[in-house]
């Protein structure tokens, strides 16, 4: 710029009669640019109007506008004329070297500073040192050589740079990453995003989500109209099955704790003196923000009884024997925390992996609960996709279904991932593109010891005397393929042989299902040899089998095929209804993974069946009859 009106001058001096009012308009208007980039467009307009500049550097008059440049370039409030436009140009010319020396002083002034700076950076670390050395030696402190070494180390870890985590990487950060759970997500929104947020359990199998949806959800919150979250608003998480509840209440990470000034470590000026030290817990932390609770189903009973008490009182309040408050000599704080408790109003989110029945009654009747489900094969196909586009790799056409058939959490679909990600750069270390095949994928299932999640897959057909049933443990539901054998006997002295390890339910099952079947047919299968088997042993817990085996035994019976694609559950009673079960979600979802096109349930179950369900076809039925026309197909 300084150069520009070099140029410009020298082009004025040549050819004054060339020079227009709207050149010099232009040239004061640069001048004044220069001067604001000395010294800021703020410090500019105060050194104006301290020099009473400002008016005139407003004007549109060229003769004010210049005056209003000599008072800044000479540092002068005592100017007063206003030039004249033939006096304008060797003004300008003026105020141009003028500026040009301030620039060429400050030139050097950055140059000198600079030199310093690098010389004192040379030399700060031996001065810093000379000065601990000193001190040491003037005072005698508590720094030797070894702590002195151990704070050196210390010092280099904090400078060093950190491995980067894939798990961190890879963790959801929006909710459109959270795959498969788009109900549980929407109710878990619904409960977070009102001026009068509630108490949340997510129930659900272990690797679906259940912390980063909760993570996420806050982090959506807060941009809401109204959030009762402010941008600010903490997320504190930890895992249930780390907190212990100590008796003696010396230390609790969760609710906090008062140090005995004298056995426990208060502070020096507090333990001089005798007087308590609180020590806050996670439950302050987490005050105007989220508490998450992991595992939360694991927690100690009675410390969950003192968090539901601090969920009602939204404080916590501390007592301690050695707390006097007449003394004098107690701070302010301390005065206050044992006075008036400490807040700790936060919303409180636990997931577990258990059952609702299993969980503590009150912490239930205190908390809206939000249901995750199982992932699907295409939900496991799209996290794995998620993945390796966040980790650059390319996926050769297949891996994302291989892995789809090991596993139902994605969690552990991504371990497998990084797995084959692994093999895939030490067998490729020189190539610039990474690409996982197949062949690394098995190579981990097989290193792993893994074996496909759904062992069964249903093929189209019928046949006689064989049935699916469907058994759920914990999130899970599973087939069990029912098969049943029928030999002529002598009348009235048949034998009933099943499975032992099937359980008392099935035996029970096989006696219901010998009156409903004389019902239906006339026949006593007390004339008959009757063989029934759950295949690979599956043990059945409750009566859900009970319609299973009914229909199964009929087939035999009456030598009618029943379709292989049909499950079906519910429990049978001696007068051929079908009466309602538990776990009728879950069932469904394994069916599916079975590869079942039809699900057969009790009628009193129906409403119990998700909304938007599509691959299968459920069909609620009231008595025996109308299960023995949906799975024969006449």
């Amino acid at each position: 710029m300084h150069s520009l009106l070099r140029k410009f001058l020298k082009q004025k001096d040549a050819n004054p009669e060339e020079v227009s009012s709207d050149q010099l308009k232009l040239e004061i208007d640069t001048l004044y640019v220069v001067l604001s980039n000395i010294y800021g467009t703020d410090k500019l307009i105060l050194k104006a109007s301290k020099l009473e500049a400002l008016g005139l550097m407003r004007s549109e008059l060229l003769g004010e506008r210049l005056l209003g440049l000599q008072k800044l370039a000479n540092d002068d409030p005592t100017e007063k004329n206003v030039p004249k436009i033939d006096e304008i140009p060797s003004l300008l010319q003026e105020i141009e070297e003028h500026i040009a020396e301030i620039l060429a002083k400050r030139s050097v002034e950055e140059r000198l500073n600079q030199a310093v700076a690098e010389k004192m950076q040379e030399h700060h670390e031996e001065y810093i040192k000379e000065i601990k050395t000193q001190v040491l030696k003037e005072t005698g402190g508590p720094e030797n050589a070894q702590t002195l070494k151990k704070l050196a180390q210390l010092e280099k870890m904090n400078a060093t740079k950190p491995v980067s985590s894939a798990i961190e990487i890879l963790k959801p950060q929006t909710l459109e990453e959270i795959v498969g759970q788009e109900s549980a997500l929407q109710a878990l929104l619904a409960k977070l995003a009102t001026p009068f947020p509630q108490h949340i359990l997510i129930y659900g199998p272990p690797g679906v989500g259940k912390t980063s949806a909760a993570r996420v959800a806050l982090e959506t919150v807060k941009a809401f109209p109204d959030s009762p979250f402010g941008p600010d608003a903490p997320f504190i998480e930890v895992d249930g099955t780390t907190l212990r509840w100590d008796p003696r209440d010396v230390t609790n990470p969760l609710l906090g704790s008062v140090h005995d000034p004298i056995y426990q470590g208060a502070k020096k000026d507090l333990a001089d003196t005798g007087i308590p030290e609180p020590k806050l817990g996670l439950v302050n932390d987490a005050h105007t923000g989220v508490l998450f609770i992991d595992e939360i189903g694991e927690m100690d009973p009675t410390l969950l009884n003192k968090l539901l008490k601090v969920l009602e009182d939204k404080r916590v309040y501390f007592e301690s024997s050695y707390y006097d408050p007449q003394d004098a000599k107690s701070p302010l704080y301390i005065k206050k925390i044992f006075e008036e408790g400490v807040p700790a109003d936060f919303v409180l989110i636990g997931a577990t992996t258990r059952e609702p029945h299993e969980l503590n009654p009150a912490l239930r009747s205190r908390c809206a609960e939000v249901y995750f489900v199982p992932l699907e094969p295409s939900h496991i196909i799209e996290i794995v996709r998620q993945a390796a586009r966040k980790l650059a790799v390319q996926l050769e056409e297949g891996v994302p279904d291989i892995i789809s058939e090991y596993v139902i959490e994605g969690r552990k679909a991504n371990s497998i991932l990084l797995d084959a990600y692994g093999f895939a750069r030490f067998k490729n270390s020189g190539e610039k593109d990474v690409v996982i095949t197949g062949k690394e994928v098995r190579e981990v299932l097989r290193s792993a010891r893994l074996t496909p999640y759904v062992h069964q897959k249903v093929i189209p057909g019928k046949v006689i005397g064989r049935i699916l049933g469907l058994g759920v443990s914990g999130f899970l539901g599973s087939i069990l393929e029912i098969e049943v054998k029928v030999f002529s006997g002598l009348a009235g002295k048949g034998n009933i042989r099943f499975n032992e390890t099937a359980g008392s339910m099935a035996r029970d099952a096989v006696f219901n299902a010998a009156a409903v079947i004389r019902n239906l047919t006339g026949e006593d299968i007390k004339n008959y040899d009757l063989h029934v088997n759950v295949v690979g042993g599956g043990r059945i817990d409750g009566p859900s089998a009970g319609l299973a085996t009914t229909m199964a035994i009929y087939s035999a019976l009456k030598d009618q095929p029943l379709r292989r694609d049909v499950a079906v559950t519910g429990e049978i009673s001696i007068q051929g209804k079908v009466k309602p079960v538990g776990g009728i979600y879950e069932k469904i979802f394994g069916a599916k993974q079975a590869g079942v096109n039809t699900v057969i349930i009790p009628e009193e179950n129906l409403a119990e069946v998700p909304s938007g369900l599509k691959g299968i076809e459920v069909i609620a039925v009231n008595k025996i009859e109308e299960a023995l026309k949906v799975a024969r197909a006449d």
